[in-house]
């Protein structure tokens, strides 16, 4: 079921949360941020929103970590129930597309409901002081054909958490993400 997310609450504080990445160890939210920012992306293995846009989206984490703004990818559901997005298949994706960023396991779902977090993807850009100021898509593309090619993108999440590196507010429009469902626990 596509769901769209609601938009920017500008200002709105990231709440801190430690969470075990793939290999176990602890990653502190409050800990993670760059000079510039942080983005929260929560995603999954197996929604074909984010397969749509993994490539893209691990191309901009790159571009975004050189100016401060490190990425963390937050996996947020109920793998028990969906068994592609297990921690073993959370390791494969993450090495299949060469994540340069933490992949953390929400097992309890704590962190998705305190962002508010709606579906896969859903992304989150903060300043450095911890305010919300992106809360939109990764691109224009989305799931169009040939959207493995970023050429002709206007690559929104990209230029917004640029400009909030550089000190400027996210952007007044801001096109909200769409995805899968999260898929909460019963």
């Amino acid at each position: 079921m596509r769901l769209d997310t609601p938009l920017c609450d500008f200002g709105w504080k990231a709440p801190d949360f430690t969470l075990p990445d793939l290999d176990g160890a602890p990653v502190s939210v409050a800990r993670s941020f760059g000079a510039g920012g942080l983005l929260v992306a929560f995603i999954c293995n197996h929604c074909p929103y984010v397969k749509a846009v993994i490539a893209r989206l691990v191309a901009d984490a790159k571009a975004l970590a050189e100016v401060g703004v490190p990425a963390v990818a937050v996996m947020p559901n109920d793998f028990h129930a969906y068994p592609d997005d297990r921690p073993e298949m959370m390791r494969a994706f993450a090495a299949e597309h060469g994540f340069s960023f933490p992949y953390l396991l929400d097992e309890t779902q704590e962190m998705a409901r305190a962002y508010g977090a709606v579906c896969t993807p859903d992304f989150f850009g903060f300043n450095a002081a911890g305010e919300l100021q992106y809360r939109g898509r990764l691109d224009d593309i989305g799931m169009k054909d040939g959207a493995n090619e970023s050429s002709a993108r206007n690559a929104e999440l990209l230029d917004a958490m640029r400009a909030v590196a550089a000190g400027e507010k996210g952007p007044a429009e801001q096109s909200a993400s769409m995805g899968c469902s999260i898929k909460w626990k019963k």
